[in-house]
């Protein structure tokens, strides 16, 4: 923001209700800073773990890199997700109707933030 309000042309009631309302919308901005410096260390930490896990030999060819449950004919299958190329589960990830694949969940949220 940065600028002063001048509300010397103002009542004192809507003074104080220009001073609440502007009040108001730092808090919910400070809020929203939080929220995303917190998905931010999330991602960063989920980027940490995969890193990890990935260097393992053929980790990923037999568990998902998201939650590491292993893959299993039929019932538990591997898929990979279209941004990391990591094979994820079915629970880690949602099929994209749009780009006709698989994206984990990780990946969504980076594509959202």
């Amino acid at each position: 923001m940065g600028k002063n309000l001048d509300l010397s042309g103002l009542t004192d009631d809507e003074a104080e209700h220009v001073l609440q309302v502007v009040q108001r919308d730092f808090d919910l901005r400070k809020k929203e800073q939080e929220r995303l410096s917190e998905l931010k260390q999330k991602l960063n930490e989920e980027g940490n773990k995969r890193t990890i896990l990935s260097k393992q030999e053929k980790f990923n060819e037999n568990c998902c890199i998201r939650c590491c449950s292993p893959f299993t004919f039929l019932i538990n299958t591997k898929r990979p997700c279209i941004d990391c190329k990591f094979n994820i589960c079915k629970n880690c990830g949602a099929y994209s109707k749009k780009e006709k694949a698989w994206i984990c969940t990780v990946c969504h949220q980076a594509r959202l933030s």
